[in-house]
Formats: structure tokens, C-alpha cells, sequence
């Protein structure tokens, strides 16, 4: 096992072993993206050792500051960070922001300075006066299907963000979301749920990788899981790729087989 915060330093006959954390560097090499064409959808949530995906409504109180390194390392090696309507009125959601730590590594991957933030939304139930629509580095994306009141897509283009359609009638169909980024170079794909936009991912089998914190915490409750809605026939299996530690926080990343 691996751990994630602090890592030893391999001894030597003047120094012994120490404890060290990880540079952003060695999370971003070992979170990094495989290659190839295609696009590829990772999700990275974050559950309780009983399954909840949140406490009083929101991840922030069962994760940690290593997670947020994680969070944030995932976040740089993303061209665009996929989320639900509900995860952005429920967590705040705000713009991302270009990090320097990360600035080499995505102009040598010929990335902007900061992914694109895709918000998917039946509705267009959203206020577009925020911050994430009307002020990012990066244009927003609202990804919503063909049948979505016009006026609400005429709102969204008034705030600055560009309208994707990706289903025929007012859902969004989730393999067409993934194609139409793609189409616009937006290939690395990050989605941070929220359970209800993981579970139509999973459901249409789009889904490539989970990096999924187990928090070492017990909140019982009626918490919703990290992917909701109906079952899938046949469950997907996922193959372990990478399993680090710290703190009792379990950092796991599984690839579909």
C-alpha cells in the first residue's frame, strides 16, 4: 500500500527515514490521464465507511485536506469538470481557477490555463447572474437537450456560457454529452457528480474510472450513495488501479475492466 500524505524518504546512512508530503507533481503523475484518442470520463466523489456521499447536504464534511489535494490534482489534469445542476445550487459552485503548480504540465498538454466547467441541466433551472457564468477564466458550458425553454438557453448565452444540446428532448442523453465535448477538444473529463448525474454515467455505461475517497467516518442517516437512480441490469465491473492512504482516508481508483 501507498500512502498518499506524507510519504518516506528512501534512507540513507546519514539520514534516516522521514516522512515527506507528496508534491503536487507526483499526484498529478500518478492521477494522470492515459493516452490515446478517445475521450475519458473519470468521476472522483468521496463516501463515508456506510455509504453516504454527504453530511447535512453537502461532501465538505467527510473529506479532508488530503482529498482536497487529490480534488485539486484531478481538477488539473481535467480539460472540463462535468456536474449536475442540483451540485452546483447545493455546493456553490464557482469558476475553476488556472493554478500555477499545473501551468507547464497543461500548456504542454496544449490545455487552457483552467478546465472548463459543463454544467448539465434539464431545466436550465439555474441563476445565471453567479460568478461561474458570468466571470470564469474559462467559458462555461451548460449541456441541456433540444427541447430546453428557450428562454432559459437565451439566458445562459446572455451570461457569457455556451449552450450544448445533447439529447432530443429535454433530458440530456449522457454518451452524446461526453461525444459533444469531446467534439470541442474536451477529451480529459472530470465529472464531480452529483450522485444523480454519476448514476445516468453509469447507467449508459460511459463511466471509464472512479477515484472514490473512503472517508473513515460512520454518519448513518438517509445520506444519498455517490451514484443514484434506477439499477443498471448488469452491474459493471471495475478493476483496482491505484490504492493510497493517509490518515485513515482510503484514496482508491478503479478502471473499468
Amino acid at each position: 500500500m501507498r500512502r498518499l500524505i506524507p510519504v518516506p524518504d528512501p534512507p540513507t546512512p546519514a539520514a534516516p527515514a522521514t516522512d515527506r508530503e507528496w508534491t503536487l507533481d507526483e499526484l498529478a503523475d500518478a492521477y494522470a490521464y492515459p493516452g490515446g484518442r478517445r475521450p475519458w470520463l473519470r468521476a472522483n466523489m468521496v463516501s463515508t465507511l456506510d455509504g453516504a456521499a454527504q453530511h447535512d447536504g453537502r461532501s465538505q464534511g467527510i473529506s479532508c485536506a488530503a482529498d482536497m489535494r487529490v480534488f485539486g490534482t484531478l481538477r488539473g489534469l481535467a480539460d472540463a469538470v462535468v456536474v449536475g445542476a442540483e451540485t452546483v445550487r447545493l455546493e456553490g459552485y464557482r469558476p475553476a481557477r488556472a493554478r500555477e503548480a499545473f501551468a507547464a504540465r497543461r500548456e504542454a498538454a496544449g490545455q487552457g490555463p483552467a478546465p472548463a466547467v459543463a454544467v448539465v441541466s434539464a431545466s436550465l433551472d439555474l441563476d445565471f447572474s453567479l460568478p461561474l457564468f458570468v466571470s470564469p477564466l474559462v467559458p462555461t458550458l451548460v449541456i441541456t437537450g433540444s427541447a430546453a425553454p428557450s428562454d432559459r438557453v437565451r439566458a445562459a448565452r446572455e451570461s457569457g456560457a455556451e449552450v450544448l444540446f445533447a439529447g432530443d428532448g429535454s433530458a440530456v442523453d449522457p454518451a452524446r454529452a461526453v461525444a459533444e465535448l469531446a467534439t470541442r477538444g474536451l477529451g480529459r473529463l472530470l465529472t464531480e457528480g452529483g450522485p444523480r448525474l454519476l448514476g445516468q454515467f453509469v447507467a449508459a455505461g460511459v463511466l471509464d474510472e472512479l477515484c472514490l475517497t473512503l472517508s473513515p467516518l460512520l454518519t448513518a442517516g438517509d445520506a444519498q450513495r455517490i451514484a443514484g437512480g434506477p439499477a443498471v441490469p448488469v452491474p459493471e465491473r471495475f478493476a483496482l488501479v491505484s490504492l493510497l492512504e493517509e490518515a485513515g482516508f482510503l484514496f482508491t481508483r478503479y478502471g473499468k475492466i
